[in-house]
């Protein structure tokens, strides 16, 4: 069994940096956020599996985990600071919903901040260190999954019936202009 199978996630292939390379609504904005939402899945478990390929002294996985550490905070952001307040306005039925998610938001930020944190203190390490970042991965691996979950059900309506006239949708959506590190 995969680690993405294991952790309640499909397994992603080939999926692009971008949810959709167009913000004219030509995909429905439900549809766009769980592509979105399947890009940080795929990133993440790229991330996972390349622990176990470090090299001692490589700095790869400090440099994936602030990509993808980046690439899930801009996300996030988008989210609370655009699409919510926009979904908020037209929807202010959801605002319980709303605030779960964004409290899931600040969850994840702390569980990313150890990371980031074990990543540095792993730079040049083996062992340990590294089976803590990966512990911490997994923890990250499955809250995502939940919340990801959750967020596509709960709003995933809401969504397609309103629009995107604030533009909102852009770091919620595009993952563009963020790298995404070789393994």
């Amino acid at each position: 069994m995969t680690d993405s199978v294991r952790h309640g996630g499909a397994e992603p292939k080939g999926l692009p940096h971008a949810a959709s390379h167009n913000t004219d609504r030509a995909a429905a904005l439900s549809l766009q956020l769980s592509q979105a939402h399947q890009e940080l899945r795929s990133r993440l478990n790229d991330l996972r599996r390349g622990l176990g390929r470090r090299h001692l002294g490589d700095d790869t996985l400090a440099m994936r985990c602030l990509a993808f550490c980046d690439a899930l905070t801009t996300h996030h952001e988008g989210e609370d600071d655009g699409m919510f307040a926009q979904l908020l306005r037209e929807r202010p039925d959801l605002a319980e919903t709303v605030t779960k998610l964004v409290q899931d938001h600040g969850l994840i930020a702390s569980i990313m901040a150890q990371v980031r944190e074990l990543a540095d203190r792993a730079l040049g390490a083996r062992g340990p260190e590294l089976e803590a970042v990966g512990r911490e991965l997994d923890g990250l691996a499955a809250i995502m999954e939940r919340h990801f979950s959750y967020e596509e059900r709960a709003i995933g309506k809401a969504l397609d019936d309103g629009g995107d006239g604030t533009g909102w949708a852009e770091p919620v959506f595009r993952f563009e202009g963020q790298v995404r590190p070789a393994l």
